[in-house]
């Protein structure tokens, strides 16, 4: 694809894709201008980067990370240049096998990556211009759950930084459990906590809700969300949902979002194709309804104001999506043709006119 010189003004928008070393048949990285006006995107470039199959920028600096989906997995920096290029600032190796999530600390000192294969999380340092400079920690979890196909050993999903920045929580689908970890000020995790939940209930992601003391938890396994409630005990089950009404044998839910106000969390489900769409309430969760994703098997999307974009990884598609702030309800507006795509990243705002 060639790429656009001229400089942008705009959120960049960028696409991780399976490449050839993960069965897929991407380039990489596919990178987009958005059109402040009605959400279009406009193909900007592209770079080889093998197997993203997570894509996170960093808050304040035109830069990217990307987890790259291998067995001997790795993590990539790359700088977004004005004209919407993506240079490769450095890799190193991410400690496990096929790493799946990346998230910054609220300070932006540290990136944390949780290996899926091997079942671990890593901690990197990063320098004042966002590059990575080094792996300070490491940790293995142990164990197991019932389902002996998916839950043989652990399989870290993601690590969530607490608003705080001085806590970590690790979701491991492999042992139904979610640990509790203290990052150091030298990027040091001590386990200080651990909740388990339902047996086979295969946690992959976990969200805090920006203003409630709570959050939610999507279990792959089950085709359900639970919502926690932060106590000054530590988190506690006080609900449930199913992922989908449609019908749920061989669905695996995906990917969580909030809108920005918080008002609605939005679940991708694959095997049904769908977008789930619940109203957050002080209660629990009430579901609003669910729409086509546009593709088929929708592995992660990316929310930002009043559009959403699907990658619907079989399909070769990324979906746009028009949302009703009132309602939360998104109307499919458009669609882009990108191979076998894993995630989207949309650029924050901060960086616009950077």
């Amino acid at each position: 694809m060639p790429h656009d010189t001229r400089s942008r003004t705009g959120r960049l928008v960028c696409v991780g894709s399976y490449t050839k070393e993960a069965g897929g048949r991407g380039i990489g990285i596919t990178t987009f201008w958005q059109d402040p006006r009605d959400g279009a995107l406009e193909p900007a470039g592209s770079v080889a980067v093998p197997a993203p199959s997570y894509l996170v920028w960093h808050p304040t600096l035109p830069v990217l990370y990307a987890a790259n989906e291998l067995t001997e997995g790795t993590v990539t920096a790359l700088r977004a240049e004005p004209d919407g290029r993506l240079r490769p600032m450095g890799d190193l190796p991410s400690g496990g096998a096929t790493p799946c999530h990346l998230a910054l600390t609220p300070d932006r000192r540290f990136l944390l990556c949780a290996n899926y294969g091997g079942g671990s999380l890593a901690v990197f340092e990063l320098d004042d211009a966002g590059r990575l400079i080094e792996r300070v920690d490491l940790v293995r979890h142990r164990g197991h759950g019932p389902d002996l196909e998916r839950q043989e050993a652990p399989h870290v999903h993601m690590a969530v930084p607490h608003r705080a920045g001085d806590t970590v929580s690790a979701v491991d689908l492999g042992t139904d459990e979610i640990r509790a970890y203290r990052l150091s000020a030298a990027g040091r995790l001590e386990q200080v906590g651990c909740l388990s939940l339902p047996p086979g209930f295969g946690p992959r992601q976990l969200i805090h809700h920006p203003s409630m003391p709570c959050a939610y938890v999507v279990g792959e396994l089950a085709s359900a969300l639970i919502t926690l409630s932060e106590t000054a005990d530590g988190p506690r089950v006080t609900g449930a949902v199913p992922a989908t009404v449609a019908a749920a044998d061989g669905n695996l839910p995906s990917h969580l979002g909030l809108s920005d106000d918080g008002r609605f969390l939005y679940l991708a489900n694959r095997g049904a194709d769908r977008i789930s769409v619940f109203a957050t309430e002080p209660d629990g969760l009430r579901p609003v309804g669910e729409w086509p994703s546009g593709g088929a098997w929708p592995r992660q999307f990316a929310l930002a104001g009043r559009w959403l974009y699907v990658a619907n990884q079989n399909s070769d598609l990324v979906t746009a999506f028009t949302v009703d702030p009132a309602s939360g309800a998104p109307s499919l507006a458009a669609h882009y043709p990108v191979s076998t795509p894993t995630c989207v990243a949309v650029a924050p705002r901060e960086l616009e006119d950077h």
